[in-house]
């Protein structure tokens, strides 16, 4: 029977597990401004080698090998210790982060052991040149690891580490799967395991600031490391490894942006760049381990000139940068590359005279303002060549990322857009807001083909189930402000377009299908601009596209609603084993997945897993 921890879905019952309370933790009395988020990653212990049993031969000494084998991994232990001090040495790696510095120290070569290379299945110019040129494709750089000591350190950033007991210990006797779990919860930062019932984190760091937002590495991701990076509510940043307990800091006091850091992202399969949104309508690109910059980005005209009344109309939509003169955000992303940017006017290509300090790569790696209102979130597309990004102006914005330019932008019902998600298959990218509506838009075909009516307030956030979506039929789930957890299915298939739009499908079939890939040549071939028209006077194809009316769009019902006791629901994720929800304060509960449950066609594995790990856990 379903009760307050148990719900019912058509595949089976979903229960709960384990649950996380900071509150039980004694945790410092401050008010929750911010809500909780949650990350995860699968990481993959080595078996630890045990002995054989105690036979005849070893009563003879047939133990020696064992013991011999334990000498070589103490001395190598005591090598790889000396090296790692001889490399902190020659930098003089402080303490405290007054310094600033996260740069790379090639002279050190323990990087090398303690950062593996990305996977072997991306191209080198993929992992380290999606938003910039090479600068050295032949030669193998080792990434680096944060400078400072977390349980040495001066900081007044950070107020207070609190770390279980005899947990180097706890990690050395891991084997097989651990699947961490971080969150916020007002100025707490917690990492623990999911799937165990712990008495306490594994850490909790406590900071001067806000944190609003996390994302965790998954392509550097290893039992001997973890790249966990923070943002704030200042705009600072922090570059945090868990298993080492050691930091570094970016955008220090808010250097480069002193906005809200809203949401924060790594670049798929980088083991460096990450992407961060703000609150002022940004998101900057930062690469982990280069310094702080002077930097002072480019301010639009119409920011200067337009009525703050008029910020986000979308009224003028038809009136271009064509017409007026203007940046206008829902045509395009005004871009503004730092002087040390490779293809910079002022940079490397115009520098001869400039000394080296001058001519070293800083962050911010690129700057791009999106929107005169708060950018909300933002998320990859699969195959990392778009963003899907939401703002307050209640605009889904497509981002060409290799580009630096805009797509496609879609109007909400009505209101902020407030949640996103894309697919799997990169096929859809599914937004929530503050019309209560959950719309399923199709990039491919620039269109909403379905909204999802079950929320009675906000929808706060959305993530698909991978391992119940199959490239035919779509499982994602979905937690608002009215405490309700929902379970959606759709099938592509099965929406069938209404009469409305047939003809406007009929008319814009060919267009549609192509505007993508006309767009990514646009870029390649050196052409004009989308927004102007083409030296034939073809007019250009339209960006923005206004929300349909409700009679215009196929509705999808909900598979479940779970109502949850407590504060506010704020996040909602799915692991094989089951999904994760949290709400405001930071209460986490792990809901286990039915014993039944298989995939039907599993094409692509969830995010952090591979696919036979998948079928193991669910097997």
């Amino acid at each position: 029977m379903e009760n307050d921890s148990t719900f019912i879905a058509p595949e089976g019952v979903y229960s709960v597990t384990e649950e996380h309370k900071p509150t039980a933790l004694h945790v410092p009395a401050a008010p929750a401004l911010y809500p909780s988020r949650i990350s995860t990653v699968t990481v993959r212990f080595p078996a630890v080698k045990t002995g054989t049993s105690q036979g005849f031969a070893q009563l003879l000494g047939g133990n020696k090998e064992n013991r011999r084998e334990k000498e070589r991994e103490r001395e190598k232990e005591r090598e790889r210790v000396a090296r790692e001090k001889k490399g902190e040495d020659s930098v003089s790696l402080s303490s405290s982060d007054t310094e600033g510095n996260t740069s790379p120290d090639p002279s050190n070569p323990s990087a090398a052991q303690d950062n593996p290379p990305a996977s072997p299945q991306i191209a080198h110019d993929q992992l380290h040149t999606i938003f910039s040129h090479p600068t050295s494709i032949g030669k193998k750089k080792a990434v680096s690891r944060p400078k400072h000591n977390l349980r040495t350190t001066s900081s007044t950033f950070i107020t207070r580490l609190q770390s279980a007991e005899g947990l180097a210990k706890t990690l050395q006797s891991k084997q097989g799967e651990t699947t961490f779990l971080f969150y916020n919860a007002s100025k707490n930062f917690f990492w623990t395991e999911a799937g165990i019932k712990l008495k306490e984190p594994l850490a909790r760091i406590t900071f001067s600031a806000y944190p609003t937002c996390h994302d965790v590495n998954l392509s550097t991701a290893s039992s001997e490391r973890l790249d966990v990076i923070i943002g704030f509510s200042t705009g600072d940043l922090v570059w945090f490894d868990p298993i080492n307990s050691r930091y570094g800091r970016l955008n220090k006091g808010g250097s480069i942006s002193n906005s809200i850091c809203t949401s924060v992202r790594w670049v798929p399969s980088s083991p460096t760049l990450f992407l961060v949104s703000h609150a002022d309508g940004t998101i900057i690109i930062y690469d982990k381990e280069r310094d702080d910059g002077t930097f002072t980005p480019q301010t639009p005209y119409s920011m200067i000139a337009a009525p703050s009344s008029a910020l986000d109309s979308n009224a003028s939509s038809s009136e271009t940068d064509s017409t007026r003169g203007e940046w206008n955000p829902l045509d395009r992303i005004f871009v503004t590359m730092p002087p040390w940017h490779p293809v910079s006017a002022n940079g490397f290509a115009g520098g001869g005279g400039r000394g080296e300090k001058e001519k070293a790569a800083k962050n911010p790696v690129s700057h791009w303002r999106v929107s005169r209102r708060s950018i909300v979130d933002f998320v990859f597309s699969p195959d990392v060549k778009y963003v899907a990004c939401i703002s307050e102006d209640g605009c889904l914005r497509v981002i060409d990322a290799l580009a630096e330019q805009l797509v496609d932008c879609y109007s909400s019902y009505f209101g902020a857009l407030t949640s996103v998600a894309w697919s799997p298959d990169g096929r859809f990218i599914i937004t929530g807001g503050q019309d209560d509506l959950v719309t399923i838009f199709s990039p491919w075909e620039q269109r909403v083909i379905a909204r999802c009516q079950g929320h009675s307030s906000f929808v706060s956030a959305l993530a698909f189930d991978d391992i119940r979506c199959d490239g035919r039929t779509y499982r994602f789930g979905s937690v608002g402000e009215d405490n309700k957890l929902i379970l959606w299915d759709f099938s592509s298939g099965a929406l069938h377009r209404p009469k409305l739009q047939a003809a406007h499908h009929q008319r814009m079939s060919m267009s549609s299908s192509i505007s993508l890939a006309f767009r990514r040549d646009r870029s390649t071939l050196h052409l004009p601009p989308l927004g102007s028209p083409d030296a034939d006077g073809i007019p250009p194809l339209p960006r923005y596209h206004p929300a349909p009316s409700r009679n215009e769009v196929a509705i999808v019902q909900p598979v479940l609603v779970k109502h949850v006791d407590g504060d506010l629901l704020s996040d909602v994720a799915f692991l094989p084993r089951g999904l994760l929800t949290a709400n405001k304060t930071g209460y986490i509960k792990f809901w286990i997945r039915p014993l039944a449950v298989r995939p039907r066609h599993l094409k692509t594995a969830p995010r952090g897993h591979s696919l036979a790990d998948v079928r193991d856990l669910i097997a």
